[in-house]
């Protein structure tokens, strides 16, 4: 694994800067940041989903199948400077988890991730947990929604 910090800081046996050497530079995007952060987040048991709304839903329906998908993206939010990064992300955890538990698991993941396949140091997570995922609440949706006349009204709320 290529260190960006320690190349940029180590010398060669005549004294100039490793990095000097003129074999070019390496850029990781914000996006490739995102991206690793989001399957460390998703691969995290006790997490849900990553994201809301839009995100949410596209996370949903690509899975763990498109590792680059533009949802992992706008779900995770990060910061990335020469040497570190910062990262933000929201998610719905399971009911029954442990919140306080899965968040320092899902740092250490997320952080072990990142760090290993970038090199950059990760300095800061926040994370937001926006809802709890009850099982049997989607199927009740689900049937609520095809249904339309069962709540009593007749007609729907929105359309």
């Amino acid at each position: 694994m290529a260190d960006i910090e320690s190349i940029s800081e180590s010398t060669t046996t005549d004294g100039r800067p490793e990095g000097s050497r003129g074999r070019g530079r390496t850029t990781i995007t914000d996006n490739v940041v995102a991206t690793i952060a989001g399957i460390a987040i998703r691969e995290t048991e006790g997490v849900h989903s990553v994201g809301r709304g839009a995100s949410k839903a596209l996370g949903a329906v690509t899975g763990r199948m498109s590792s680059g998908s533009s949802g992992a993206r706008r779900a995770v939010k990060v910061e990335v400077g020469e040497k570190q990064t910062a990262i933000d992300v929201d998610v719905e955890v399971e009911y029954g988890t442990p919140i306080h538990e899965l968040a320092d698991l899902i740092r250490t993941h997320v952080t072990d991730a990142v760090e290993t396949m970038t090199g950059l140091e990760v300095v800061e997570i926040n994370i937001v947990v926006f809802d709890v995922h009850i099982p049997g609440d989607d199927d009740d949706d689900d049937s609520d929604g095809q249904s339309g006349s069962s709540s009593g009204g007749g007609s729907p709320r929105v359309q």
